[in-house]
C-alpha cells in the first residue's frame, strides 16, 4: 500500500509528488492521459513557487528555459499610466518568469521519475474513489490501488472531489478571451504590458524563443477566431501591430470556483480541483504549488501520528480555502480592471492605476502581483 496516490500528473501534481518523494514518502501519481498536452496555458511563476521548485531541484533547470519579467507597465489610449517593478518585491528572485507550461510539466516529470522510477502511471483513468476509513481504494480500469491517503490534483471537472461529496460554487461573473503567441520583433524588451483599453483589455508578455503572448478580453466566446481574428483587434484597440502567429489561437472562458473544503477523511484537494482562479494575473498554477508547499509538512505528521491527523488536515484546508479566497478576490479585481471603461469610469480607472504605481502603494502591489501573500 502507498502512502500517497495523487490523481492527475499537471503540474501541481506532479510538483506535489516530487515534494513527497524528497521528503521519503512511497507516492505514485496516476494521469488519465497517454501523452503529455502540448499548449502552453499558464506561463507565470512567481517567486513563491521558484523558491518551492528550488526545494525539489527544478528551479535551475527552468531558468535557464524562461524569460524574466522584472518590470510591467499599463498603458491606455497610446499613454503610459504608471509602471510596477518586481525587483524589490522578492530579493531572492527578483522577477516572474515565463515558460510554457508543457516545459515546466516536463521537468517536473523527469525529476519526479529520478525521485520514483515508474511511479508516474499515464493512460490510467480513475472510475470510483472509497475511503473505507484506514486507507482509500481508487478503482481504476489498470486494477484497484490503495493508499493511506488519495490526493485529487485532477483538475477544475475533478472525480475526486465528487467522489469526496464536496461543493464546488461560483463566484462572481465569467469573462471570455482570446489567446495566440506571436513572434517578438524585439525579443530583447522582456517586460510585460497592459493595455487598459476603451474596449477591453489586452495583455502581451515575453515568452523564450522570440515569443511573445497577447491575450485580449472579447464580448463573446470567439471559437472560431483565429490568430488574424486576434492581430485586428489587437490593433484596433491598442495600435500595435503584432508580428506573424506561431500557432493558432484560442479562446477560453474564465470562471472562479471554490471548493467548500480541500479535506474530507483521507482524501485532499490541490490545485484547480480545490479551487478555479482566473488567469488573468498568472495565479491558478501557482497557488496550487504554494497548496503543495502547505500539504506536504502537514501529510507528513498525518502519516506518522495519526492520532492529529485530523487537526493538521484540517489546518491545511483552513488555510489553503483562505489563501484561494484572497487569490480569487484578487483575480476579479484584474478582470474588473480589465473590462470595457469610458467617461467617468474610465477616467477613475485610470486615477486609480496611476496612484496604485506610485509609491507607497506601489511595493505592495508588487507583492500582491508577485504572491507574496498567498
Amino acid at each position: 500500500m502507498r502512502d500517497v496516490v495523487i490523481v492527475g500528473g499537471g503540474p501541481v501534481g506532479t510538483m506535489l509528488a516530487c515534494v513527497f518523494a524528497v521528503g521519503g514518502l512511497d507516492v505514485e501519481v496516476v494521469e488519465q492521459r497517454e501523452l503529455p498536452s502540448l499548449r502552453s496555458r499558464a506561463i507565470g511563476i512567481h517567486p513563491p513557487s521558484l523558491r518551492a521548485l528550488a526545494s525539489i531541484g527544478v528551479a535551475d533547470a527552468l531558468l535557464d528555459r524562461a524569460v524574466r519579467i522584472h518590470q510591467g507597465e499599463v498603458r491606455c489610449d497610446g499613454r503610459r499610466l504608471g509602471q510596477l517593478s518586481f525587483e524589490r518585491a522578492a530579493p531572492e528572485y527578483p522577477f516572474v518568469v515565463a515558460v510554457p507550461q508543457y516545459e515546466t510539466e516536463a521537468l517536473l516529470r523527469a525529476r519526479f521519475d529520478q525521485l520514483r522510477p515508474g511511479q508516474y502511471r499515464s493512460g490510467v483513468t480513475v472510475t470510483g474513489v472509497h475511503d473505507r476509513g484506514d486507507a482509500v481504494v481508487l478503482s481504476t480500469d489498470a486494477g484497484p490501488i490503495e493508499a493511506r491517503y488519495v490526493i485529487g490534483a485532477d483538475g477544475a471537472r475533478s472525480q475526486v472531489r465528487a467522489a469526496a461529496g464536496i461543493t464546488w460554487r461560483q463566484l462572481g461573473r465569467s469573462e471570455t478571451y482570446l489567446m495566440g503567441d506571436f513572434a517578438d520583433p524585439d525579443p530583447g524588451d522582456t517586460g510585460a504590458v497592459l493595455y487598459f483599453e476603451r474596449g477591453g483589455v489586452v495583455e502581451s508578455f515575453p515568452l523564450p524563443g522570440g515569443r511573445r503572448r497577447w491575450v485580449a478580453m472579447t464580448d463573446f466566446l470567439a471559437t472560431e477566431a483565429d490568430s488574424a481574428d486576434l492581430a485586428a483587434l489587437v490593433r484596433h484597440r491598442t495600435d500595435v501591430r503584432v508580428a506573424e502567429p506561431l500557432g493558432a489561437a484560442s479562446a477560453f472562458g474564465v470562471q472562479q470556483r471554490l471548493a467548500g473544503r480541500m479535506q474530507a477523511g483521507r482524501i485532499v484537494l490541490v490545485g484547480d480541483a480545490a479551487h478555479q482562479i482566473s488567469p488573468i494575473g498568472g495565479q491558478g498554477m501557482n497557488l496550487g504549488w504554494l497548496d503543495a508547499v502547505a500539504l506536504a509538512p502537514a501529510l507528513q505528521r498525518a502519516l506518522l501520528e495519526p492520532a492529529v491527523a485530523a487537526s493538521v488536515l484540517g489546518g491545511y484546508d483552513r488555510s489553503r480555502r483562505s489563501a484561494a479566497h484572497r487569490a480569487a478576490v484578487q483575480a476579479g479585481f484584474n478582470m474588473n480592471m480589465g473590462r470595457p471603461a469610458r467617461g467617468l469610469r474610465l477616467g477613475a480607472r485610470n486615477a486609480l492605476v496611476r496612484s496604485l504605481t506610485l509609491p507607497p502603494a506601489n511595493e505592495l502591489v508588487a507583492r500582491a502581483f508577485t504572491m507574496r501573500w498567498l
